[in-house]
């Protein structure tokens, strides 16, 4: 694997901004530089484009750790949730570890939240999609050990506001994030498990489909289709990465279109449509 990027890359981001948080930035730039010259098959991503990957990245992993750590320690569950989304991302050891200092960073006491969501919402600027998938992946990390504590829910809060994002909608947004996790463990069971229910999670119910929709039962078809269909355009895997997402986060959103689509047959199973 080449260095050079990495080299270049956080030398620039650190001398742009004059501190650590660009040398990080600019390593990660560098890394994915190192990557995409590796292999002609990779697309080189505008500057821009890669920009918002950086700050996504680090940005996700940073807040996933002042989450983790908002109610006084980090429990095993929200430690095993981190390695988790590392994991589905499929990272190498190089983008492992920055993910790593970053969700490390953001257990520090003196780690600047304001600082850190500041420069996120500039830089993505009013990319709404890529906003709310920043929003839900921090829903999840609250989420990792069975329950959103009120400081948790705090700073989800605080998030979502600096996103741009109605206090209504956060609140809509949990209950889908909840609902979608619990399609997502029943998808990861063995068709054993799911047959039996045993050693493992309970089919999703009806009402947590229409939740995953943000939909509710006295709605008809022709709302709760459009309601899946801009879920399913919203965490469009291209349409995201297109956007800034990073590369490696792309699983994650794939996971979710399909968490979507099978709330969408489970409704269409149960009204007969």
């Amino acid at each position: 694997m080449g260095w050079l990027g990495k080299i270049i890359g956080g030398l620039l981001g650190y001398f742009l901004t004059r501190g650590p948080i660009g040398a990080l930035i600019g390593a990660f730039l560098g890394h994915q530089l190192d990557k995409k010259t590796e292999t002609v098959k990779e697309r080189i991503d505008p500057a821009n484009q890669q920009k918002i990957q950086a700050v996504f990245f680090n940005a996700t992993f940073s807040i996933m750790g002042h989450i983790a750590k908002a109610d006084g320690r980090v429990s095993e569950q929200e430690i095993a949730h981190a390695e988790n989304v590392m994991a589905r991302m499929g990272l190498d050891p190089v983008a492992r570890k920055m993910a790593i200092e970053q969700f490390k960073f953001g257990k520090e006491a003196h780690f600047d939240f304001d600082g850190v969501m500041a420069q996120f919402k500039q830089v993505v600027g009013r990319q709404r999609n890529l906003l709310q998938m920043f929003l839900e992946i921090q829903i999840s990390m609250a989420m990792a050990d069975g329950q959103v504590a009120q400081v948790e829910q705090h700073i989800l809060r605080q998030i979502g506001q600096r996103l741009g994002f109605a206090g209504f909608i956060i609140d809509q947004l949990i209950k889908m994030v909840q609902a979608q996790q619990r399609f997502y463990e029943y998808s990861q069971q063995s068709d054993r498990q799911r047959a039996t229910g045993q050693a493992g999670y309970g089919a999703p119910s009806i009402e947590q489909a229409y939740q995953v929709l943000g939909v509710s039962a006295s709605d008809d078809k022709t709302t709760v289709k459009k309601a899946y269909k801009r879920l399913m355009s919203q965490h469009h895997p291209d349409k995201l990465v297109s956007k800034g997402l990073p590369e490696s986060m792309i699983k994650i959103a794939t996971e979710k279109t399909q968490e979507i689509k099978s709330a969408y047959e489970l409704i269409e199973k149960h009204r007969n449509w």
